[in-house]
């Protein structure tokens, strides 16, 4: 007997609140307050992040943390378990929360993130397409780049996948911006009728055959605009490369990698770290040439170009077998993400319903009020 696979409930897709006028970019400042996220440093360098709730505990090992020390204390404070260990409490920033956000597809690290923001040239008021929305961390690193003016319309196939995004950036700008929208179902068959032909600013495809959409997205950019795919592996690279030279829509694509390092300083000890992040990720730009316009022949050494279909298809991740989350897996993800964005809401309604009844008693705005439109 086959096994039913369940969709997200409404209540964890579509019960998230939403902002107005766009997303929330300020992060928050003052003291802690119940909702927040805080990261805390123990005695050994390890790194943990939890929402804080009121009379809510930490337990370890080692002792027991209480939430309610927290809470009051300035950011960047140390508190003291009931073992007299101390913690380093900071609030997280972006490239700590999708570390440890609530997964359910593998995220597209900082690193990689930072280099699509840059070298794709995301700017304020950018009209953006995302294909492949993941579990969301791409998506805040976009939403923060574009800002309150511009607009983000993801594309994601899994409905388990978006409701796991949505959760995920409810709960860091503390609301789902309006400015964002995550439709469900393929780019190719989607984007025609969820915007007009050149009027995309940037494309940025995170998929695992993104060559199937690059008709799609010249179809979308203006000329002059840019697309830019993330993949996994070298045939993928390969083969993603030499479908947008075959558009002829394109200029000569541009590859790379990044690697960070990271060093051990301390003293006259200075050496690199014995771990770090290398490769995640191959990042494929090129920009939208005018209609009609033929890209001059560059001078190019002879080399061994041709290939088949059946060369690349060889070694794609799904002929090699692709390594997915279960079903169940994704539903107790999509419902955990969902959740967590509930509390950070529901935490910020009573920290404003609380700050409307100050200002009316003693006469004057709540001071924290201003830290409210901040992520969670």
């Amino acid at each position: 007997m086959t096994e039913q696979t369940q969709q997200p409930s409404q209540d964890d897709v579509v019960a998230l609140p939403h902002t107005a006028g766009g997303a929330p970019h300020t992060p928050p400042r003052g003291p802690f307050r119940a909702g927040d996220r805080v990261q805390l440093t123990g005695p050994k360098g390890k790194l943990t992040t939890l929402s804080l709730e009121t009379a809510g505990e930490y337990h370890t090992h080692r002792g027991v943390l209480r939430h309610d020390d927290v809470i009051g204390q300035p950011d960047g404070s140390v508190i003291r378990a009931s073992t007299g260990d101390e913690y380093l409490a900071l609030r997280p920033l972006l490239n700590d929360y999708v570390m440890s956000m609530p997964r359910g597809a593998a995220i597209v690290y900082p690193k990689d993130a930072a280099q699509i923001v840059a070298f794709a040239d995301v700017f304020p008021g950018a009209r953006v397409v995302e294909a492949g929305v993941g579990s969301g961390a791409l998506s805040l690193f976009l939403l923060r780049a574009i800002g309150p003016t511009g607009r983000l319309q993801s594309f994601e196939r899994r409905e388990e996948f978006a409701a796991i995004a949505r959760g995920n950036v409810g709960t860091f700008l503390g609301a789902v911006p309006d400015n964002w929208s995550v439709t469900v179902g393929d780019l190719v068959e989607e984007l025609p009728g969820a915007t007009g032909p050149q009027s995309i600013d940037r494309v940025v495809l995170d998929m695992l055959a993104p060559w199937e959409c690059v008709d799609a997205a010249a179809d979308a950019l203006v000329p002059g605009g840019l697309v830019v795919c993330y993949v996994a592996t070298v045939t993928q690279l390969s083969r993603t490369a030499e479908a947008l030279r075959d558009t002829g829509r394109f200029t000569d694509p541009q590859s790379s990698e990044t690697l960070v390092r990271t060093w051990h300083v301390e003293g006259l000890a200075v050496r690199p770290d014995h771990r770090m992040v290398g490769h995640t990720g191959f990042l494929v730009t090129a920009r939208r040439l005018a209609d009609g316009v033929v890209l001059p022949n560059l001078k190019r050494r002879a080399g061994k170009a041709e290939f088949s279909d059946e060369d690349v298809e060889a070694w794609t991740p799904g002929a090699v077998g692709e390594r997915s989350a279960s079903d169940k897996k994704l539903r107790k993800v999509a419902r955990q993400a969902a959740a967590q964005a509930r509390r950070v809401a529901a935490a910020e309604a009573g920290t404003d319903a609380q700050g409307i009844a100050h200002g009316g008693a003693e006469g004057t705005p709540d001071a924290s009020h201003d830290a409210a439109d901040g992520d969670r």
